[in-house]
């Protein structure tokens, strides 16, 4: 009997551990389906959220070319540092050597991080120099890692920069044509799912979510090369007469595209500032009373209007007019002249006159057609439409003083699309910086009278005008100059605007290019001897540049002296 209790006790143990061992069986394949089927999906989950990342996968913004193809506005891959302030922070000695690459305070770093402990993703910075960006990824720290961007450069830098803009750190337009067509440069990134280790280093490539897609281009009107001699010419004109600023408008007439765009002052692209004074592209947002240069119009007006003809005689005489108790006078008695000489020696008696024999509708009807008082339409960001009141709000002594560039104020740009207009038989097109615009032509004079006009602007450049020092070597030069005083709160103070507006070449007109330069402190201040040499330089090259053939084979024009100084009247200024 105590033997089988015997032989009993190994075998029950033998049932005990199969038993174990078959409950354990069931446990462990339960468990096994447990994970496989009912907890996959958040298994699966944990997995990918510490192994799986979704990537943005960068997208290079469009390149912004010249007419001929020339960048003005690149992007570049870059790389950009950030950190995992969890797993960086927990080895401090590892922030020392990435503060001494980045150049950066260490404290300040630790600090930085500290406050950031909770998130995932701090920015360290932002665009590294690709040195910068090798000696991080040498220290190989945990918690440390390198993202690729798109950096923007702007290869024109200053010279272009009023035209371009700028984009911020996250590649969004912020001023210029950067601006205007964000949208269609921007681009949208791409989304891929990748594998990273322990590292954050990218092991596999998991999927393409979404595909990248890049930024257009976008092509401009502008050419570079006139772009380089209108800033440089205007830079120099703008420190020689210690001036405040300066804006040169290059147009061609028979498209109406924009040629040359430049300010001063004008700042970096590529490391933009907060000025707000160098920023602003002043060709199309700053306006001002352009004086003696509106007679162009005030006379195609009296032309229009049939009260007079280029050689109808004016009488000037005394060399002043008194308009509702003010005295309107000339730089000195001009005598009997006549409407021609009104324009070369830019008598403002003679056009307070002219002007005061139209109904005031007639003269603001033909600012109005040229486009003075509304913006041009070139899509430019912050562009002013400028000021022409309604009409039927003038005094008598506005509309004389309208005559002759008082009482309206006006762009740049908008003086180049009108004396276009004028050069063009008075067709008007809209100024386009960007190629492929649709830019039609629309009638806004009788060619009659815009020749009319254009072949008085021609005496402004010959001996007896007071535009002499505007003249182009082998070419004829048709244009007006203009000197205005600047408005202030205590009425108009002694500062100027020295200003010339032409186009050339006068027997088949191809470039208009106005000029202006403000505030010019060194003596010279009026538009004959401060902006007309400058026209000259600005219009001789870029005819040259473009092959324009000469119209002018009797002689070869050198240089001419400057003028005699020109008139500012009793009233607003006056003429020059």
């Amino acid at each position: 009997m105590s033997k089988e209790i015997q032989n009993a006790a190994p075998i029950g143990r033998l049932y005990a551990f199969l038993l174990v061992f078959l409950l354990s069986s069931v446990a462990l394949i339960a468990r096994a389906v447990n994970l496989q089927v009912t907890e996959t999906e958040f298994l699966q989950g944990q997995g990918e959220a510490r192994f799986m990342r979704e990537l943005e996968v960068p997208t290079r913004r469009g390149n912004i070319v010249d007419r001929s193809g020339e960048p003005l506005a690149v992007s570049t891959p870059v790389d950009s540092v950030w950190v995992n302030p969890g797993e960086f922070l927990e080895a401090p000695e590892n922030i020392a050597p990435l503060a001494a690459v980045l150049k950066s305070d260490a404290e300040e770093m630790e600090r930085h991080l500290n406050q950031r402990s909770g998130k995932g993703f701090v920015w360290l910075r932002r665009r590294l120099h690709p040195d910068v960006a090798a000696a991080i990824e040498a220290l190989d720290l945990p918690g440390v890692y390198l993202q690729k961007e798109y950096r923007r450069f702007y290869p024109a830098g200053e010279v272009a920069a009023h035209i371009i803009g700028f984009t911020n750190i996250d590649d969004v337009g912020q001023e210029g044509l950067e601006l205007t067509y964000n949208d269609w440069l921007q681009g949208k990134p791409g989304l891929m799912r990748v594998i990273k280790d322990r590292l954050g280093r990218t092991v596999e490539h998991s999927e393409v979510l979404r595909e990248a897609e890049h930024g257009h281009d976008l092509s401009l009107t502008i050419d570079r090369r006139l772009q380089y001699l209108a800033y440089r010419e205007l830079k120099q004109t703008v420190l020689k007469h210690g001036a405040s600023s300066g804006s040169v408008v290059l147009l061609d007439i028979a498209t109406g595209e924009i040629l040359a765009m430049v300010n001063q002052p004008s700042y970096n692209p590529n490391q933009p500032s907060s000025d707000s004074e160098g920023l602003r592209n002043r060709a199309v947002t700053d306006v001002f009373e352009p004086g003696s240069v509106m007679k162009t119009f005030s006379i195609a007006a009296a032309l229009e209007a049939g009260i007079v003809t280029p050689t109808t005689p004016v009488d000037t005489t005394p060399g002043t007019i008194s308009v509702s108790g003010h005295t309107i006078s000339d730089h000195q008695n001009y005598g009997l002249i006549d409407v021609t000489g009104i324009i070369t020696k830019s008598s403002n008696v003679g056009a307070t006159k002219l002007a005061l024999q139209l109904e005031p509708e007639q003269l603001w009807s033909v600012y109005d057609r040229f486009g003075f008082g509304e913006v041009t339409g070139s899509g430019f960001p912050g562009e002013s439409a400028g000021v022409l009141r309604n009409y039927r709000h003038w005094r008598r002594v506005e509309q004389a003083t309208l005559s002759y560039g008082y009482g309206v104020s006006v762009t740049v740009l908008q003086l180049a699309e009108a004396f276009a207009a004028i050069a063009d038989e008075g067709r008007l097109r809209r100024p386009s910086l960007v190629q492929g615009a649709s830019n039609p032509a629309v009638s806004i004079m009788d060619p009659k009278y815009a020749h009319e006009v254009a072949a008085m602007l021609e005496t402004v450049t010959g001996e007896r005008g007071t535009g002499k020092a505007a003249r182009v070597g082998n070419y004829r030069v048709s244009g007006k100059t203009g000197t205005s005083r600047k408005a202030s709160a205590a009425g108009y103070a002694s500062r100027y605007v020295a200003t010339f507006a032409g186009f050339a070449p006068s027997t088949n007109p191809r470039l208009v290019a106005i000029v202006t330069v403000n505030d010019p402190s060194a003596g010279e201040y009026y538009g004959g001897l401060v902006a007309a040499p400058l026209f000259s330089t600005v219009m001789g090259g870029a005819l040259r540049l473009l092959n324009i053939a000469p119209d002018n084979y009797t002689e070869v024009v050198a240089q001419s002296p400057a003028p005699d100084p020109t008139p500012i009247g009793d009233i607003d200024g006056g003429a020059d």
